[in-house]
């Protein structure tokens, strides 16, 4: 006699409850499936992966607040990922970050099924997930610049716009965000972040440091030939040769 397949605990994530609902029902036709959990949002499915640990999540891309990309960048181990949704142009970053599959609404119970059967074998054969940089690169969309940084400080989401961005410092592998007199920390090089930024908006005028030139109110001289970028809240930013190169391509 064969032994049965294991429980297949999956969570669903979408922003509109008649497709949350449609989900619930296929998925109730499964025998070796269990709905752990319904989520409306972003917010809520980063606090409910980290507390019911599900094995599989079917997940809508675009919802308010969070998408569903950057759901998984704040998962510091994603589980395996469907995502649901009614748009096709979001595919090809849906498996860089290793997606199971990616399904087209209105979701059809044979479509599903091939969905489930693909999450099945990823969980048998233990693939490893995308490392924590791929999910952040996938988060953007390409050849657009970064229009929100989103940041994971313990049980809390902090969801940064870019515009109110003041300054970004390096510090070894993650960067000091500053934001209206607050300090956030994200796990990025500060190359990384410059790459994502708008070049037009955002210069490198040091080694360490990017500055939103929106908040530059004047240079003055430092040592050595060097310059001091001084901020409309009266912070003070050393300015490389090569950086004030940059910023003057862009004032």
């Amino acid at each position: 006699m064969s032994e049965a397949p294991p429980t297949l605990r999956a969570l669903v994530v979408d922003d509109e409850e008649p497709a949350r609902r449609l989900l619930a029902e296929l998925l109730a036709g499964e025998d070796d499936v269990a709905l752990v959990g319904e989520c409306r949002n972003g917010f809520e499915a980063v606090q409910a992966i980290q507390t019911l640990t599900p094995d599989l999540v079917l997940l809508d891309v675009q919802m308010p607040k969070l998408d569903g990309f950057e759901v998984l960048e704040l998962l510091e181990h994603p589980p395996a990922a469907v995502f649901v949704t009614a748009f096709d142009e979001h595919a090809l970053r849906a498996f860089e970050v290793h997606a199971v599959d990616y399904v087209l609404k209105p979701v059809g119970r044979d479509r599903l099924d091939k969905a489930l059967a693909r999450a099945r074998e990823r969980l048998r054969d233990a693939a490893p997930g995308p490392a924590p940089r791929v999910l952040a690169q996938a988060a953007r969309r390409p050849g657009e610049p970064l229009q929100r940084v989103i940041v994971k400080d313990g049980q809390n989401v902090h969801v940064i716009p870019v515009v109110r961005i003041d300054w970004i410092e390096a510090q070894d592998d993650y960067v000091a965000i500053h934001a209206e007199r607050r300090t956030h920390l994200k796990n990025e090089t500060l190359a990384e972040i410059e790459k994502a930024l708008d070049p037009s908006r955002f210069v490198r005028i040091h080694r360490s440091y990017l500055l939103n030139i929106d908040r530059l109110t004047r240079l003055e001289p430092g040592a050595s030939d060097t310059r001091v970028a001084v901020l409309a809240d009266g912070q003070t930013l050393p300015v490389s040769r090569a950086g004030y190169v940059r910023l003057k391509e862009l004032i």
